[in-house]
C-alpha cells in the first residue's frame, strides 16, 4: 500500500520561511512526477509546484522566486522550501506522487501565515 506522509507545516509570520517534506512508501523506480498542491478554505485545490523524476520543475506563478521544490530519490522524499511567505499562502498543503500511472495524496499539512 502506497502512503505519503507530510511534515513541516505550522504557523509563521509574513516574510518568514517553512520547509515541507513528504516521504513516499513506494519503490523509487515507480515514482514519476511528484508535487505539492494546496487548498485554502472555500477554494479548490491548486497546484503549487511539481518535479519530474529527471528533476524538471514547474511552479505556479504566485510562488515563483519564493518556493523551491526538490526531491531525493534515494530517500523517496519531496520537499518544498517556502520563503517570503504571505498571508495568501495560508492553506492545507498536500503532497502528490504519480506511481505506476496513478496519483496518490498525503493527508495534508496546515500552513498558516499571519499578516
Amino acid at each position: 500500500q502506497v502512503q505519503l506522509v507530510e511534515s513541516g507545516g505550522g504557523f509563521v509570520q509574513t516574510g518568514e520561511s517553512l520547509r515541507l517534506s513528504c516521504v513516499v512508501s513506494a519503490s523509487v523506480s515507480s515514482i514519476r512526477l511528484m508535487g505539492w498542491y494546496r487548498q485554502a478554505p472555500g477554494n479548490q485545490r491548486e497546484l503549487v509546484a511539481t518535479i519530474s523524476s529527471a528533476g524538471t520543475t514547474h511552479y505556479t506563478d504566485s510562488v515563483k522566486g519564493r518556493f523551491t521544490i526538490s526531491r531525493d530519490n534515494t530517500k523517496k522524499t519531496v520537499s518544498l522550501q517556502m520563503n517570503s511567505l504571505k498571508a495568501e499562502d495560508t492553506a492545507v498543503y498536500y503532497c502528490n506522487a504519480e506511481i505506476r500511472g496513478l496519483g496518490y495524496w498525503g493527508q495534508g499539512t496546515q500552513v498558516t501565515v499571519s499578516a
